[in-house]
């Protein structure tokens, strides 16, 4: 499966290789430099290259690591038999050990967590632990404290420089896979779904199945449109506002960013300082909320009632 899936044949296997804004490599540069691992919380949204690096750098260092997906393991039995016997042995190689939890933020809060907080505590002299989540707020704030916090957010210029980056690692891929491209196309796609690469490149798998990527799928990579939305929330038509809820692909974190990124377009400005807050609002609960589209309704229904349209 690891060969058939790019993201996985393709995914960087040192720290140099990596593409990360040059603080952030520089970071974990100096980790591998040291051969020293110390306990991260690795914070930033899907697809950023988290683990990704986590990996790279026990790699390049050549220690035993153990990778647990947080999301499919978050009870507390997953610490007893699997976190604590794998931490307390000792490395084969004689070096420290690494714990990769994946998606940590869905660990549970009240049981897997603080036991996590003794065992940094405990295996300190044998054990590192690495976290990755997407929404650091969901961490208890005693793993934060154990932890040197690495957030993946990106900085004023970065954006320009990590797209150009990975267009070139994309147009590798694609030479090494030899699938016909046009890179305008390709720079579309980056664009749409940045700066989730995972996203790119399984997308883009998706599409050399056609044989060659071309104009003809940028209809299904076009940029996020919100005019059909703020038709239906300006007419405060509700039954439309849900069905389009319900039938749209657009993820939420995406569209609150696109919705804002219109407002000053689309809204009367004595509008805009409140519609900021709701999304906020909403954006924030969307780290927590069991259904997805449930949360967006209501994000909407708030717009929709409070807001003045042009």
């Amino acid at each position: 499966m690891e060969h058939l899936l790019w993201t996985e044949k393709y995914r960087p296997q040192t720290v140099s290789d990596c593409i990360l804004p040059d603080r952030l490599k520089a970071v974990f540069q100096e980790y591998v430099n040291q051969k020293q691992i110390p306990n991260l919380l690795l914070a930033g949204g899907a697809g950023v290259g988290k683990t990704t690096v986590a990996k790279a750098m026990c790699n390049e260092i050549g220690c035993d690591y153990m990778v647990i997906n947080g999301s499919d393991e978050s009870g507390i039995d997953v610490f007893r038999n699997k976190i604590k016997n794998y931490a307390s042995s000792m490395s084969l190689s004689g070096g420290r050990k690494v714990i990769i939890i994946d998606e940590a933020d869905y660990l549970n809060p009240n049981s897997t967590q603080p036991a996590l907080r003794n065992a940094i505590e405990e295996f300190a002299s044998n054990c590192s632990f690495i976290f990755t989540c997407n929404y650091k707020t969901r961490i208890i704030e005693p793993l934060h404290s154990r932890c040197a916090v690495v957030d993946f957010g990106l900085q004023n210029g970065e954006k320009a420089q990590m797209a150009s980056a990975f267009l070139k690692r994309i147009e590798n891929v694609l030479d090494s896979e030899k699938v016909d491209y046009d890179k305008k196309v390709i720079a579309e796609l980056i664009k749409k779904h940045f700066p989730d690469f995972r996203r790119v490149i399984n997308e883009l798998q998706r599409y050399s199945q056609l044989g060659k990527i071309d104009v003809g799928i940028l209809s299904q990579i076009g940029d996020i449109s919100v005019t059909q939305i703020v038709k239906h929330l300006k007419e405060k038509d509700f039954a439309s506002v849900r069905k389009w809820a319900a039938t749209t692909e657009i993820d939420n974190t995406t569209f609150f960013r696109k919705l804002y990124d219109s407002l000053y377009d689309i809204m009367k400005p004595q509008s805009i300082p409140q519609t900021v807050l709701i999304l906020a609002d909403y954006q924030y609960k969307q780290a927590f909320v069991a259904d997805a589209e449930i949360n967006l309704v209501a994000c909407l229904t708030e717009i929709m009632a409070n807001a003045e349209f042009k």
